[in-house]
């Protein structure tokens, strides 16, 4: 099997016309007669129409009741018929689609003519007789050629149609190379902004562990873990007296247990924020203690109700803090480590590295919000370059398929530039 022809894309158009040059030029002689013999005859037509309408209105000038309304008709008629074959325009150069569309413009321009002749000519007769043969016959030369266009379309065009359907193959797998090539820089771009993004994002966290190492930080960093754990622990000793506490407020709205205000407010604390409550209560958390005695005496009336199980369990805590003072030492707890986080807060290094690194804190979460941006995007032109690619090849395939129906060749496109 002999070797195929080895065609740089970018003369490949130029070959493929060489090629089907005696294959295409005498249809194209042909449909370039076509096309000269319409102008023809729409010119032809056209003068025809042009005649009824000169002597029509030559009639109205004349004034004759007799013949005026007919003249009348009669010019706007023709005035109809001009309007209508002006609007189709010949094109000088031309491919398949343009004749196909000629040939389409042609048909509507022919029906409406037949409507229009058939509309008026009942109310011209029997007045312009030799002008009316005269615009038949030309309509009917006008129809005549149209035929020959559709049929030179249907049955002789094809070979010629297919060169141009294979040169708009050629047009857009040049198109697609080019994409891909657009999209290859892109990526380059992404990728390249990827990298400086990624770095970015080391340098910062290089900076955020730098300024976290200070001391003042790191000894920061371990009180606000000491009341992490505090907070769990208050929490804990105080788990079985929160629903309590939510019907002891209730019961002071409405004024079925008395509880002072300060009381009040610091209740609301244990609700809401019980380490802070406990952190910031006297020595003996007096506070509480009042707090819980109000609340074991509503209980011990009746006026506060609790399922047995958590009225037990309730009881038992309460009886801890005020009998055995179990949470002395919690409280000692909580308090030093407040005070000790508030002091070191006030100096002004912590607050200056605080600034520092809140600063570059939000810094990175910007860095990382752009790095997922250009990772998508990198994804996405990446997914459509392998698209691109696959399309690339379709058409290669289906171009060399198509040169060697036309030329009973085979050939080999060379995409590289």
């Amino acid at each position: 099997m002999s070797q195929p022809v080895q065609i740089q894309l970018k003369d490949t158009r130029d070959w493929l016309s060489r090629e089907t040059r005696p294959l295409v030029d005498p249809l194209k002689d042909k449909a370039t007669g076509l096309l000269n013999e319409i102008k023809d005859r729409i010119d032809d037509t056209l003068q025809s129409s042009q005649r009824i309408l000169e002597n029509s209105q030559g009639e109205m000038n004349k004034n004759n009741p007799k013949t005026y309304r007919f003249a009348r008709n009669a010019t706007k008629f023709a005035d109809n018929v001009s309007h209508t074959l002006q609007g189709i325009t010949i094109p000088d150069n031309f491919d398949y689609q343009r004749l196909h569309t000629l040939h389409g413009d042609l048909e509507r321009a022919l029906a409406s003519l037949e409507q229009l002749r058939r509309s008026a000519y009942p109310y011209i007769s029997p007045y312009f007789i030799f002008d009316r043969r005269r615009l038949d016959v030309s309509y009917k030369r006008l129809s005549d050629i149209i035929k020959d266009l559709r049929n030179f379309l249907s049955t002789k065009y094809d070979k010629a149609k297919d060169v141009e359907d294979t040169q708009s193959i050629i047009d857009k797998l040049t198109s697609t190379i080019n994409h891909t090539e657009q999209n290859k820089q892109n990526i380059r771009l992404i990728e390249e902004r990827k990298s400086a993004v990624e770095k970015q994002i080391a340098d910062t966290r290089r900076e955020i562990g730098q300024v976290q190492a200070k001391e003042e930080l790191k000894e920061l960093a371990g009180l606000n873990q000491r009341m992490e754990e505090l907070r769990q622990k208050v929490k804990h000793n105080l788990r079985y007296l929160q629903k309590p506490f939510y019907k002891l407020e209730s019961l002071t709205r409405t004024g079925q247990v008395a509880v002072p205000l300060d009381e009040m407010n610091k209740l609301r604390d244990y609700l809401g924020k019980p380490f802070l409550a406990l952190a910031t209560e006297d020595d003996g958390y007096l506070t509480l203690k009042s707090i819980l005695r109000k609340l074991d005496s509503a209980m011990a009336q009746g006026k506060l109700k609790l399922k047995s199980t958590r009225l037990r369990k309730a009881q038992d805590q309460i009886d801890a803090i005020l009998i055995k003072d179990s949470l002395s030492q919690l409280h000692k707890d909580c308090h030093e480590t407040l005070v000790q986080r508030k002091q070191l807060l006030a100096t002004g290094g912590i607050r200056k590295h605080q600034n520092q690194l809140k600063q570059l804190q939000n810094q990175l979460r910007e860095l990382q919000k752009e790095e997922e941006l250009v990772n998508s995007q990198n994804k996405a032109r990446t997914d459509e370059q392998v698209k691109l690619q696959e399309r690339v090849e379709q058409l290669r395939n289906e171009l060399e398929k198509s040169i060697a129906q036309l030329t009973n060749k085979r050939v080999h496109i060379i995409l590289a530039q």
